[in-house]
């Protein structure tokens, strides 16, 4: 699966197994076009009337982009990953269905169409394979994929654009309420959880995106584009491994750090929080600090920072926003820092500290408790024959006669 090779490798069959599959798999439709989302939000921050470059022109490649060519792109990628190029093809042309069907970007909905379409066709070929006469295999296979294609296109217009188009829209009601009442910072409450399960994607670009894309269209920034995307909670994340975490995982975390934080691959992260699942707390009140940062610094972006790195972030920041945007980002990581810190016990949990020791088994080293055993050892020896006589001779035996 294409899924696996931007996701760490799932074991076991429990819930959250599968939820992190479910994640694994949006993130293997995502990823594959992380370079169409940097176009497009190049795109955007330059020849949009507020951006850099403006050009009424050259804008009008914003909402094509945005509107189609990434749901389709998606959808496809959803395709191949589960029927090959057949299923790609049918994904892409499902999704046309979707993006008709609705006035928003559906990335929800090419997550949802172009991989179900897929599956279809997949189920419909297993049925076939074996009973098509010879010469009219190239028939069924263009008329059964143009067939399955164009029929979920027109579910894709009438049913699945339209429910995805609502929910996007309670949604959307749903943020301008907590925008209302001062209370966005709660998002993160919800947000940051779902992360660290995969879902990243599918909540930054099926759900905050679309409409953080239409607050950008109105007011020329958006602040839904940095809830997900902040790269501050997960590199606070890191610096306190680095810093108070058991030593055999403080070699990885500089690799991971940089990664994250100036990669963006904000999927680089999860596995560390999931060791220890009490760090959500951290990247939790990360995420609101730097969410209240951006609200009280009138902070925004253009554009979706596609990947959720610093520089994705420098490149989609308006004129004049440099410093809100920088502030929200170093505050979410220092206070992730110290809340992560204070949840490792700034190195001196027991928990930690049995993990540092069966590392130092592992490498062949003994610990302190086990040397210090070590070395009473010749000792306790030559002690015991002298024990065993004592407690077997007679005055020992009347002593415990009389206590009795």
């Amino acid at each position: 699966m294409m899924a696996i090779s931007y996701t760490p490798e799932v074991q076991g069959t429990g819930f959250k197994a599968r939820v992190q599959r479910v994640g694994g798999h949006l993130a293997g439709m995502v990823m594959p076009n992380i370079g169409a989302f940097i176009a497009w939000g190049l795109i955007t921050a330059l020849f949009i009337p507020t951006g850099w470059l403006p050009n009424e022109h050259l804008a009008k490649l914003v909402n094509p982009m945005i509107l189609v060519l990434l749901p389709v792109l998606i959808g496809y990628t959803g395709g191949r990953i589960v029927h090959g190029q057949r299923g790609a093809v049918v994904g892409a042309v499902a999704t046309m269905g979707v993006v008709v069907g609705a006035d928003v970007p559906m990335f929800l909905g090419a997550m949802i169409i172009g991989p179900l379409t897929a599956y279809l066709l997949k189920l419909f070929d297993s049925l076939v394979q074996d009973r098509i006469r010879p010469g009219f295999e190239m028939l069924v296979d263009n008329f059964s994929a143009g067939i399955v294609g164009g029929g979920m296109a027109l579910v894709g217009v009438w049913v699945i654009g339209p429910v995805v188009e609502r929910l996007t829209n309670w949604a959307g009601h749903g943020v301008d309420w907590l925008i209302g009442h001062s209370l966005l910072p709660l998002a993160s409450v919800l947000v940051e959880p779902a992360k660290v399960l995969f879902l990243n994607n599918a909540i930054n670009h099926g759900v905050l995106s679309p409409l953080a894309v239409a607050e950008a269209q109105q007011h020329g920034k958006s602040i839904l584009f940095m809830i997900e995307s902040n790269p501050g909670p997960g590199l606070g994340l890191l610096l306190a491994y680095f810093f108070f975490g058991p030593r055999a995982l403080r070699p990885s975390v500089p690799a991971a750090a940089i990664i994250q934080f100036l990669g963006g691959i904000h999927e680089i992260y999860f596995p560390y929080v999931l060791m220890k699942p009490r760090l959500i707390l951290a990247t939790m009140a990360g995420g609101a600090a730097g969410v209240g940062t951006f609200m009280v610094t009138g902070a925004g972006l253009v554009a979706s920072p596609s990947p959720g790195s610093i520089f994705a972030y420098a490149a989609v920041t308006p004129k004049g926003g440099w410093f809100g945007v920088f502030l929200g980002v170093a505050i979410a990581a220092a206070v992730s820092f110290v809340v992560a810190s204070a949840l490792l016990g700034f190195g001196r949990l027991a928990g930690d500290r049995e993990s540092d020791e069966g590392a130092g088994e592992a490498d062949g080293s003994e610990s302190p408790a086990v040397a210090g055993a070590a070395t009473r050892e010749p000792g306790a020896a030559t002690a015991e024959p002298g024990a065993r006589e004592r407690e077997d001779s007679p005055a020992v035996a009347r002593t415990a006669t009389a206590e009795s």
